[in-house]
């Protein structure tokens, strides 16, 4: 079902939507109120859109959970307006290193790259990890190369290289010069792209990818790839992809946790998440949100930043998307 938006357009999300087939969120906290000019507002609202309509038209044409998510996460990365894929960000020696992974709550499998630098969509070099190798989670050089063993599209770094994010690594670092440390933490924006779905037998799948945190160093890995912090999937519970400071929901392991209240404390999933993002994870010092998918179509999609993209489709194939409160 298309979707118009006027200027400035926001739609108010409840808190629970129910009989949704897929979500999708663009990371937390990203942009706020003051820079967000009409025209960028539509950009991200319509690519949003597009990601849904994707994974939608996946799940109407009887395939996987896994596939809906992959589809939908492919045309977030393929977008310079995310930072995961084509619009990651840059690390503070200048590099592009991308991370994701992906669970199947139908059978408990998931797969993880981390700090990759070759692989043109990272979401597929985590879902090969799964389904055509016996581990878990590969990084960095061997990450490439087994996606170049296994045939998956790769490219140059060079592929990922973007004006805006090259200017935004440029004067982070002349600040960081001026001030003869560090950019503080209040500065790193937390930009990530997912999807949960569930398919015509039931099943959840989730799976999320970054670009990671602008000026990183030393290596640094954040939640994305982390089964239990950044993603996770059961049908006995729900489907969760996370965006925020990965530190905190990997101390946390915020995406299990919601499960496990589903799971232990018999919670429904909107109580489940909103406990696990505006208690426990808020009172951690962590800022971000959830998109989380049950078997029976409920979804609900906290988070305590100032604004997250997001959005949703139900079984109809009605859209709504959404960036701030």
């Amino acid at each position: 079902m298309p979707v118009s938006y006027s200027p400035r357009e926001m739609i108010s999300m409840p808190k629970v939507y129910e009989n949704v087939l897929l979500a999708v969120h663009g990371g937390a906290g990203v942009l706020t109120r003051e820079v967000v000019t009409p025209s960028i507002e539509q950009k991200y609202l319509l690519r949003l859109e597009a990601a849904l309509k994707a994974g939608y038209q996946v799940l109407k044409s009887g395939k996987s959970s896994l596939d809906a998510v992959v589809a939908a996460i492919k045309v977030l990365e393929n977008s310079p307006l995310f930072n995961a894929g084509k619009g990651a960000v840059f690390t503070h020696e200048g590099r592009i290193e991308l991370d994701a992974s992906i669970m199947d709550g139908s059978t408990g499998r998931a797969g993880a790259v981390a700090c990759v630098t070759t692989i043109k969509n990272p979401i597929t070099g985590a879902r090969a990890v799964m389904e055509r190798s016996p581990h878990v989670l590969l990084m960095g050089k061997g990450a490439d190369r087994f996606a170049r063993q296994v045939g998956l599209p790769v490219v140059e770094p060079s592929y990922f290289f973007t004006q805006r994010q090259w200017e935004r690594l440029k004067k982070i670092l002349r600040e960081e010069r001026q001030r003869g440390k560090a950019a503080p933490e209040r500065q790193q924006k937390f930009g990530t792209v997912g999807a949960v779905a569930r398919d015509i037998a039931g099943n959840l799948a989730a799976g999320t990818s970054t670009g990671g945190m602008l000026n990183k160093q030393f290596g640094r890995v954040g939640d994305s790839p982390i089964i239990g912090a950044g993603t996770y999937a059961s049908n006995d519970t729900c489907a969760v992809s996370a965006t925020g400071h990965g530190e905190y929901f990997m101390r946390c392991v915020t995406a299990y946790d919601i499960a496990a209240l589903m799971k232990y404390a018999k919670l429904p999933l909107a109580q489940a998440a909103h406990q696990v993002i505006h208690q426990s994870l808020e009172q951690a010092g962590g800022k971000g949100g959830v998109i989380t998918l049950d078997a029976h179509g409920n979804c609900a999609m906290p988070f305590n930043s100032e604004g997250m993209y997001r959005g949703c489709i139900t079984a109809d194939g009605t859209v709504a998307v959404a960036i701030f409160k």
